[in-house]
């Protein structure tokens, strides 16, 4: 059966007698058709808060205090559904079928071909033209002992972007009382079918997102990387990264080697690729971002078995949003995942789901300031 984890660590609020208020919602207006669009609220007793819009179970804001107890948004999101549909690069969304990139946006499942809609170049990226991301979907609270709860739900038709079997997914962002933010993925299929659920926030620890991430220290708990063509897509090797740009086993500057003579570099253009982590199968630290100037670090942890660390290499200032805009490398995404075109790659952990199996998928983002 596949498992899949992902659980994003923030800040959640009791559900228990005597917690604060319940989830409340709000209008965000609408989708491209003419559907409404609603943004969940979910808040911690000590000022954490989360919004989560039903367009994408999009990650629009979440507020977690500096070293100083002065609370700031982490993430960089728009003010309403219009900015999204403009064709916002997935920020803060939930992806999927398939999160990153498929080869030429073909794979052969049980000896039957199948075609993907090819919208990045050559291939398939994050689900097709009309991905999950794109979606709307339906929301509403749920109670949890660890804290406020939101589970969103959507069902991908069979055929949906070339994919088969009717999807049925569920994720549930839990706003937790120990500083952190769970984000948990089920899913289950009509028809065998490949699957790779993530979610592209990009933070910015600063809390002022017209300043770039590269001071931010990263450390990345993987020996390995999987190197890629010049269409980004793997090549199927797994490199060590001792020696490379690609060595975060300890804490670096993202910025300190970014632009290196280093061919994986130009190929992404900077950082835009997937770490096998040491930890693959069971939840654990995949990697720990740190903030100098206000003090905030955050703890990736999951059970999946790779990282894809994205530099904001190709993020141009467009479109407006939250009062400012967003320049180059202004963010970084650590999408949760399993490889990179792994149905065209037979040694890469599997990511096919089939009938009477039920897809797991968890990771957590958890916030702390250094001492």
């Amino acid at each position: 059966m596949l498992k899949l984890m992902v659980t994003c660590c923030v800040a959640m609020m009791m559900v228990a007698a005597g917690a604060s208020a319940a989830v409340s919602k709000a209008p965000f207006g609408k989708t491209a058709d003419g559907k409404a669009v609603d943004l969940y609220t979910l808040k911690g007793k000590s000022g954490f808060e989360a919004k989560i819009s039903t367009l994408g179970a999009t990650l629009v804001s979440l507020k977690v205090p500096d070293k100083t107890g002065t609370y700031g948004n982490v993430v960089l999101g728009f003010a309403s559904a219009e900015n999204y549909v403009k064709g916002v690069p997935f920020y803060g969304a939930t992806i999927g079928r398939y999160g990153n990139r498929i080869a030429l946006g073909k794979f052969t499942l049980d000896g039957k071909a199948y075609q993907l809609p090819t919208n990045d170049g050559p291939n398939s990226l994050h689900g097709g033209t009309q991905g999950f991301d794109k979606r709307l979907w339906t929301a509403e609270p749920v109670e949890s002992k660890d804290g406020q709860a939101l589970k969103l739900t959507y069902v991908s038709a069979d055929g949906e972007e070339g994919y088969p079997g009717q999807l049925t997914v569920h994720v549930t962002y839990t706003l937790r009382t120990d500083n952190s933010l769970s984000i948990a993925y089920e899913a289950t299929t009509t028809k065998p079918t490949v699957v790779n659920l993530t979610n592209h926030t990009y933070f910015n620890l600063s809390g002022t997102p017209n300043t770039t991430i590269l001071n931010h220290r990263l450390t990345i708990l993987a020996d390995r990387f999987t190197p890629i063509d010049k269409t980004l897509i793997p090549t199927g090797e797994l490199r060590p990264v001792k020696g490379t740009p690609f060595d975060f086993t300890k804490a670096t500057v993202i910025g300190a080697r970014i632009e290196a003579n280093d061919e994986q570099l130009k190929f992404g253009k900077g950082y835009d690729h997937n770490w096998v982590l040491n930890s693959s199968g069971k939840l654990a630290t995949a990697a720990i971002v740190e903030e100098p100037a206000s003090g905030r670090v955050l703890e990736v942890k999951t059970s999946e078995p790779g990282i894809q660390f994205y530099s904001g290499n190709f993020m141009d200032g467009k479109p407006a949003g939250a009062g400012t805009v967003y320049q180059h490398r202004t963010g970084l995404c650590l999408e949760t995942q399993h490889f990179p075109d792994s149905p065209n790659k037979p040694k890469f952990p599997s990511t096919v789901l089939r009938p009477g199996q039920t897809y797991h998928s968890e990771t957590v983002l958890a916030f702390r300031t250094a001492k």
